[in-house]
């Protein structure tokens, strides 16, 4: 029967290609993905962008391309035939053909639920019976659409892919201005701007884990104009949703059309699919914008909250981190003094860092434990329920640190399971922070680290919380599990099993609440957020450099997954000293916490951080819930920066406003409040302050007013801040 289905794919595709419909469309309350399927059975990308309620004249589209000069553009370029740009799949057939060509057999449409419609676009090539789902979900609300390719092979012989991007999109525009992010550790989610020119420009990590530190697989796309603008002109923005290597691919063709593709990175990674089986892509999250790169950050925060993070934005508590104020040195009295302030100051949680665990090898310092994840009865004599049992008897929260993909030298884990390592056998494994990375390729591994989480939970019933680290990446590949002819799946395959611990988990696990932490922003990407509630956005926790790591972040993600804290100061990264209310009005931007030792506060600074969390409480349903509108970013040079939540109905809204510069006495800011009602009047006022340094404090103010003129607080020194709350009247 086998021995059929080839030729008789090669009799069906021709027919169905030319019975089938003509155009297929993906739409949104504003949007519109068009494809369509061409004489000869090409599947075309014809449109994504505003929305087009009669799609019927793309049926006489045409291109007036040369065929000798290339195709038109495909909704899944393969390599092969006339495509000579880079292809979104690439396989190497068992006959050692490299080409593949695909034409269209069927669709379908089905709603998921409310606001959600799953259209699948099904290719074959005749030759080998390789089949392709092009699979795009339309969240119709949020004006989001997410795109996968699920890639089958139904012949007989084993098939190597070699390119397999999640989706490709040609965009056509006069200009095309790329808006990405780079960074290290401690400097996460910086942004760049590059105006497009013709060839290609890739952004993508190979670092399989912990791979956002440096790039991050997101972009915004500003067409027709060489200026980044918040509030006007048309938006492509996109972000993958995947934990491990990554490739954003925008080739700017001689036609001045820019080809997108997104993806996993194909580096070191050639995948054998065997007879009978799938390959499914993450999803790329897309959406389009009209009213600059604001509109286009609402609709993925939107979609983020609705659909696409594990906490579907529901507010994580405020919380003390006992990291900075005690790192590896504590005892228990010393974590229970720390809870006792963490109640005082109104903070609603306290998690236990790094430094818990470790008998044989105790854990008081990076060099030693890392795998042996029972309580240091030294350090805890009374064990972790006992610390637990304390913070719950106080009103509040308890959470706890692991690392359970890392192992140290020093360590009983390693000394009985030293393949469990990854690194290339015969090869030096180079170490990171003294530790190395256990292989979730391999089951043993995966059972392992699910019974890490799953142990730690049984040490107390008052576990509310995990904080998840993973502090390095993968160097010196190689995998003793996979064998000799499958260690290019490694990348992949390291991934897909963490997902499934993770899918483990939350089955079992469902409540706990999960903190994404990989030397602070190394997963910050909508894979893994379907498992976690938040991300630790950075380990630098001072203020100045937290408004351009989380005005990065957030241009992307919400703030309701952006974990914030308020540290000592001189800060522990860069020395920096702040004034304690910039620090805590910049933290208020995003999940609100505390990091620092409290017993070293004075009673006039516990007193404020008292005021401050309090106000917090009052208005974080606007940063969990509310539209994201940037007034001033701190790239600007006037100095400045300013943000604003708005609340869906328009009746509140919170403002955020900050001098990173000294003005001398002459420039004041001047901030116009759009997203505001116009026909609505506000009431204005400033929080956390006895004398205000705005003059509209207390005032009601129109909403018209606010918008066309706005708002020009006396911040003139060097962090100077503000945060202003109003209610409509």
């Amino acid at each position: 029967m086998k021995k059929l289905l080839i030729p008789l794919l090669a009799l069906l595709l021709p027919a169905a290609a030319a019975a089938g419909p003509e155009v297929i469309e993906v739409t949104t309350d504003r949007l519109s993905l068009v494809l369509g399927v061409g004489r000869d059975g090409e599947v075309l990308l014809h449109h994504f962008g505003g929305r087009i309620a009669d799609p019927a004249p793309f049926k006489a589209w045409k291109s007036y391309r040369r065929a000798d000069h290339g195709t038109d553009n495909r909704a899944c370029p393969t390599r092969g035939g006339r495509e000579f740009r880079e292809p979104a799949l690439a396989i190497t057939h068992a006959d050692g053909d490299l080409n593949t060509e695909l034409s269209y057999v069927s669709h379908a449409t089905k709603r998921l639920g409310d606001g959600v419609v799953e259209t699948r676009v099904e290719l074959a090539d005749a030759k080998t019976a390789t089949a392709v789902a092009l699979v795009y979900t339309a969240y119709e609300r949020e004006n989001v659409i997410t795109a996968r390719s699920e890639i089958r092979n139904g012949g007989t012989q084993p098939l190597t892919l070699e390119n397999f991007y999640s989706a490709a999109l040609p965009v056509r525009a006069s200009k095309y201005l790329l808006t990405h992010f780079y960074g290290a550790w401690a400097r996460e989610m910086q942004v760049d701007h590059t105006l497009l020119t013709h060839g290609t420009k890739s952004i993508s990590s190979r670092k399989g884990v912990r791979t956002t530190h440096t790039e991050n697989p997101s972009f915004l796309l500003s067409l027709d104009t060489e200026s980044f603008d918040e509030n006007a002109g048309e938006v492509i923005a996109g972000a993958l949703a995947w934990t491990g290597n990554f490739k954003l691919d925008f080739e700017l063709d001689e036609f001045n059309t820019l080809h997108l593709l997104a993806g996993i990175n194909p580096y070191a990674s050639a995948y054998t699919l065997g007879a009978g089986e799938r390959f499914t892509t993450p999803d790329l999250i897309l959406t389009y914008s009209f009213e600059g790169a604001g509109g286009a950050s609402r609709n993925l925060h939107d979609w983020a909250r609705n659909h696409g993070v594990r906490s579907r934005g529901q507010a994580c508590p405020t919380l003390l981190n006992s990291w900075e104020g005690a790192y590896f040195d504590f005892t228990t009295e010393t974590l229970l003094r720390m809870i006792d302030r963490t109640r005082e100051m109104g903070l609603e949680m306290f998690v236990l860092d790094d430094g818990w665990f470790g008998s044989e090898f105790p854990r008081n310092d990076s060099s030693a434990g890392l795998g042996d994840w029972e309580v240091n009865r030294a350090k805890l004599p009374e064990g972790i329920d006992f610390v637990a049992r304390y913070a719950h008897e106080q009103g509040l929260k308890f959470g706890i640190w692991i690392e359970p993909e890392m192992v140290n030298e020093r360590s009983a884990l390693y000394r009985e399971h030293p393949d469990w390592v990854v690194g290339a056998v015969g090869r030096d494994k180079p170490r990171m922070r003294n530790q190395w990375l256990l292989d979730l390729t391999n089951p043993a591994v995966q059972d392992f680290v699910f019974g890490v989480f799953d142990r730690t939970m049984q040490l107390s019933p008052r576990i509310d919380y995990i904080k998840w680290d993973c502090n390095r990446h993968v160097e010196s590949v190689g995998s003793a599990y996979l064998p000799a002819d499958r260690q290019s799946r490694f990348w992949i395959d390291y991934v897909a099993g963490f997902y499934r611990v993770m899918e483990r988990i939350r089955a079992k696990y469902p409540h706990v609440l999960i903190q994404a932490c990989s030397s602070g922003g190394g997963r910050v990407d909508y894979g893994a957020l379907r498992y976690f509630d938040e991300v630790w956005t950075s380990d630098n926790t001072e203020a100045l450099s937290r408004l351009f790591i989380q005005y990065g972040t957030n241009l992307i993600y919400p703030a309701a997954v952006t974990g914030a804290h308020v540290s000592a100061v001189p800060n522990h990264q860069t020395a920096n000293t702040t004034p304690l209310k910039f620090r805590f009005d910049v933290a208020s931007a995003g999940r609100l916490g505390m990091e620092l030792q409290p017993q070293q506060m004075t009673e006039a600074e516990r007193a404020f951080a008292r005021r401050a969390v309090a106000s917090y409480t009052e208005y974080r349903d606007l940063v969990f819930g509310g539209d994201l509108y940037r007034i001033a970013s701190p790239y600007d040079p006037e100095g400045f920066c300013a943000l604003m939540y708005v609340s869906k109905d328009k009746s509140r809204a919170v403002v955020f406003a900050y001098c990173i510069e000294y003005q001398g006495r002459t420039v004041k800011p001047q901030f116009r409040l759009r997203g505001l009602d116009p026909e609505k009047r506000y009431l204005l006022t400033e929080l956390n302050v006895d004398r205000s340094k705005f003059w509209g404090h207390g005032e009601t103010l129109g909403g018209d007013f606010l918008i066309e003129k706005g708002i020009n607080p006396d911040l003139c020194k060097l962090y100077d801040s503000g945060v202003y709350y109003l209610e409509a009247r």
